[in-house]
């Protein structure tokens, strides 16, 4: 699968929206590629006091579910922004679940592709 097929998977599950008066979610969705061919998505949710996750960890989170955790490809995308690279914590995050994801492709924006390893420069472990 190419990345802009998993672009316009993100794209399409985006969908930004009220949860609560002060929680939003929506406004970036993520898709990732396992080594089995699976695609699994999901969207960011924000709330007070650091208590949301991001897509990244959403679209993880229905991977490990269903019994996978090796990613291929991982792209999140951000209304009104486009294409944009996972944060430091979902960096980790991936890390963590699966040390074989360092060599996954990441679309960090405009057509441009890193490995996990490449964001990960100095790991804590």
């Amino acid at each position: 699968m190419e990345f802009q097929q998993l672009i316009e998977i993100a794209k399409k599950t985006v969908n930004p929206r009220c949860l609560s008066d002060s929680s939003e979610a929506g406004s970036v969705a993520a898709a990732i590629l396992t080594d089995k061919g699976n695609v699994y998505k999901g969207v960011c949710i924000d709330t007070p006091c650091s208590m949301g996750f991001c897509a990244e960890h959403a679209a993880a989170a229905a991977m490990i579910t269903a019994g996978e955790s090796r990613l291929v490809k991982l792209v999140a995308y951000c209304v009104g922004v486009g294409v944009v690279p996972p944060c430091g914590r979902c960096r980790e995050f991936l890390y963590q679940i699966n040390h074989e994801n360092l060599a996954c492709e990441v679309m960090v924006g405009d057509g441009k592709i890193v490995t996990l390893d490449e964001l990960l420069p100095y790991r804590w472990d």
